[in-house]
């Protein structure tokens, strides 16, 4: 079949393997331009387009697509039976979905209608759902509110990261979309009822609030595992929190509770319980485990972050 690709990060690239492996015909793979990246700001291609020039791939990378006439034309020029679309990061307008024969196809990493838009892997667990999935839908000129064609359920295990699910989520996305591309599903539309949106995050969303409870703090720091990370402030240095869990524990939110031994975790009291940090970072530093990070950085009960 003769489609284009339309993807960005990591996400996107099983999806894109699968269909150059089983043998579809890559017309182009559109993604977003090479940005700045890493420490040296060097300019580096997305996940995405590297893979598309190992596989010998034409790439285009256009900053924009609505008002753009040259781009849309050569969209529809490609004579597309279908375009395929995860994580690209520009909207579509209505001249390119409607250009290929079959329409554009979207891998959305959610089990729409619940968590449209862009972060919805990392709402799923902030929300402390059980399960999420893979729902790939039909596009329309709305935000992912297209008609369903194929879902499939995806258990949130009790511990799970953002980053463990994304790796999942991702290989079943590439499965479902090779299925729905061989045996077209009669579409379903999307209910109304259940629907939720999971908003693009910022940087500063991972600002840990510790008048919030224990137990939503640490879905947070699991949600924002990798990116955007959850951080606080240690005196004037920032202090990024890898990993933690809900301990027993009162005081005045953001107070450290007693680090003796160092080996019982760094213990900060919330609005209801506390959070024990168990893996962190500080600015400029290595991330170590808690009992070695109060080793070599005393934390006297009392102090206060944040």
């Amino acid at each position: 079949m003769r489609l284009a690709f339309m993807g960005s990060p990591e996400f996107a690239v099983p999806a894109l393997l699968a269909l150059h492996a089983a043998g579809h015909e890559i017309a182009a793979v559109y993604c977003q331009p090479p940005r700045p990246a890493g420490r040296g700001q060097a300019v580096r291609p997305c996940a995405v387009q590297a893979a598309a020039e190992r596989l010998g791939l034409q790439v285009r990378t256009p900053a924009r697509l609505r008002g753009a006439a040259e781009e849309q034309a050569a969209f529809a020029a490609l004579g597309l039976e279908a375009a395929v679309v995860a994580a690209y990061g520009l909207i579509l307008p209505p001249p390119m979905l409607t250009a290929p024969a079959r329409g554009c196809l979207n891998i959305h990493a959610s089990l729409l209608p619940r968590w449209r838009g862009a972060a919805p892997i990392q709402a799923a667990v902030l929300a402390g759902d059980a399960a999420t999935g893979i729902t790939i839908m039909r596009m329309d000129a709305g935000l992912d509110t297209g008609a369903m064609l194929l879902a499939e359920t995806v258990p949130i295990p009790p511990r799970a990261t953002a980053a463990d699910l994304h790796d999942v989520l991702a290989d079943r996305g590439a499965r479902l979309i090779l299925q729905v591309l061989a045996h077209p599903p009669v579409p379903v539309p999307q209910p109304v009822e259940g629907m939720t949106y999971a908003p693009r995050l910022r940087r500063e969303d991972g600002r840990i609030d510790w008048n919030r409870d224990a137990v939503a703090l640490d879905r947070q720091v699991r949600a924002f595992t990798p990116w955007p990370g959850s951080f606080t402030a240690l005196g004037a240095r920032s202090l990024k929190v890898l990993a933690a869990h809900p301990v027993p524990g009162q005081g005045r939110p953001g107070t450290v509770l007693e680090t003796d031994p160092p080996e019982a975790g760094l213990r900060v009291a919330c609005g209801a319980g506390a959070l024990c940090l168990t893996r962190v970072q500080l600015a400029g530093g290595a991330a170590l485990d808690s009992a070695a990070f109060l080793r070599g950085h005393p934390v006297a009960a009392g102090t206060r972050l944040g």
